[in-house]
């Protein structure tokens, strides 16, 4: 199972990523090794997320994510339910 997911910043922005394992993917986040992009806006939380069967369409939803306006991605957050 793959996941494309929606973390939130400390300081309010969005951070879009794939992984296959969500929960340390979260962690690893957390404890700043994850990206570079969240290292300096920690703590981040898990607000948005969608599970795939193959890593390629996880991949292709992150993009997705990515292309969304801040706007779009907080609406997708508050109208959607997190996924495990």
């Amino acid at each position: 199972m793959y996941y494309a997911y929606i973390l939130r910043c400390a300081d309010g922005t969005f951070y879009s990523g794939y992984t296959a394992d969500l929960a340390a993917r979260v962690r690893a986040h957390n404890l700043g090794r994850g990206a570079k992009y969240t290292r300096a806006r920690r703590p981040v939380t898990l607000a948005y997320s969608e599970s795939f069967s193959d890593r390629r369409e996880a991949m292709r939803r992150e993009c997705a994510l990515k292309r969304l306006t801040h706007a779009q991605k907080a609406f997708l957050i508050a109208t959607q339910k997190l996924e495990y």
